[in-house]
């Protein structure tokens, strides 16, 4: 057991350590108050990995205070998509890690590493028959609606 949750920090850290290692000038980084924002960029029409990753960006709502925008990849010319930022780090990319399929745990590591604070109060997706519904529709995006 130990060994096992020795592996699972190590491979945290790993890809921590090669997210912060890309950088990229993404459109709306920062916002008027210089956070850094949390930026979902989404296939135009939307695929399958980018609906998934928005539902990873309404979890990551519900429990961190961090700004979030979601751009097509029409206003994000230039830019892998699908795919996730913290600022100007990259998290996930096509063609990169993860092939751009975020999941909460991954955004999650990289702001809990940048210390962002989180909500006061976790927001109703983690409650109940709401999560119930959520973990229903996350299921139903990664099978293609099948």
């Amino acid at each position: 057991m130990k060994t096992a949750l020795l592996r699972l920090a190590l491979g945290t850290c790993a890809l921590a350590a090669s997210a912060a290692d890309v950088s990229m000038p993404v459109p709306g980084a920062q916002n008027a108050a210089g956070e850094r924002v949390l930026t979902f960029i989404a296939k135009d029409p939307p695929g399958q990995r980018c609906n998934g990753n928005l539902q990873v960006a309404a979890e990551i709502a519900n429990t961190y205070r961090v700004p979030i925008q979601l751009l097509p990849s029409s206003l994000a010319e230039d830019m892998p998509a699908p795919a996730v930022f913290y600022g100007n780090q990259l998290i996930v990319a096509d063609g990169k890690d993860f092939n751009g399929a975020a999941s909460y745990q991954i955004v999650a590591d990289v702001l809990e590493m940048e210390g962002v604070a989180k909500q006061a109060r976790s927001g109703l997706l983690f409650q109940g028959a709401v999560r119930k519904d959520l973990d229903t529709l996350k299921a139903s995006i990664k099978s293609g609606g099948k």
